[in-house]
């Protein structure tokens, strides 16, 4: 039994990035609190998958496949769900994209490519959900930023990590503009999430899973399901005076300052 103030039943919500890790999450999440989904992604057999996951939930999935980095595809996305649903309460916007260059060496185009992926095009989302959701005078957007739109990665995420601001910035600035008619918007700031490319990512560079780890107080790095009470809380009406945040979903990281030790170790 879902708790009334988590109980999403009769509501329509749309997840981008959803055939795998965190929007695959995050859809499972919303159908177990009771919304049917809009699912989108490129990755058409991995949504095939998560639709057959929140149907055996007794749910509506429909999986759209949109390339959620292009302008028009987001535009024809929303119209879709204009033509199933006809009401949209909740929008998670997942997908991000990186390419790693120190800001020395990379080109504008390099740089636009990394805001576009980012910001821009869940500035895009966010402005066609806002336009449903006003118009109705309820909804909750949540956007996926990163610790790097918090605190500077370096590492070459130069581009990401301004990006991601722009998330946190954007995020804020939707709160204030629309939370006195009624929609929300919120964002969540996840530190290092495994997925299969990011384990042979780890496995194959010396070293660096214990460095991500030494940023971690909780001494593990997140996983894909870490996202689903979170994503409950956020879309329902438990957070019903909460807009404007950023959440971390971070074992910690942002609230460890640079000189801190983990636990009982010694300095």
């Amino acid at each position: 039994m879902v708790h009334p103030l988590f109980d999403l039943t009769g509501r329509v919500a749309l997840v981008s990035g959803a055939a795998q890790n965190m929007g695959r999450a995050s859809a499972i999440a919303l159908a177990e609190s009771g919304a049917d989904l809009l699912i989108a992604d490129v990755n058409e057999q991995g949504l095939l998958e998560t639709a057959a996951a929140i149907r055996s939930l007794g749910r509506s999935a429909v999986p759209a496949v949109y390339d959620v980095w292009e302008e028009a595809q987001i535009r024809a996305m929303y119209q879709q769900l204009d033509r199933d649903f006809g009401q949209i309460d909740v929008v998670v916007n997942i997908p991000g994209g990186n390419m790693l260059g120190h800001p020395e060496e990379i080109t504008v185009d390099h740089f636009m490519q990394v805001i576009q992926a980012t910001l821009v095009s869940k500035f895009i989302s966010c402005q066609e959900a806002g336009r449903r959701m006003l118009a109705r005078g309820k909804g909750s957007i949540i956007n996926m930023s990163s610790i790097g739109g918090v605190r500077t990665l370096g590492r070459g995420n130069f581009a990401y990590s301004i990006g991601q601001a722009g998330v946190v910035q954007m995020t804020r600035e939707l709160s204030t503009e629309w939370s006195d008619r009624g929609v929300r918007v919120n964002a969540i700031a996840p530190a290092q999430i495994t997925n299969p490319g990011f384990e042979v990512r780890m496995d194959n560079t010396p070293g660096l899973r214990e460095r991500f780890l030494r940023g971690i107080p909780m001494g593990r790095m997140g996983v894909p399901d870490d996202i689903k009470g979170i994503v409950m809380f956020l879309a329902s009406d438990a957070s019903g005076y909460v807009t404007g945040s950023v959440i971390g979903m971070d074992g910690g990281n942002l609230a460890m300052g640079a000189n801190a030790t983990i636990g009982r170790k010694e300095a």
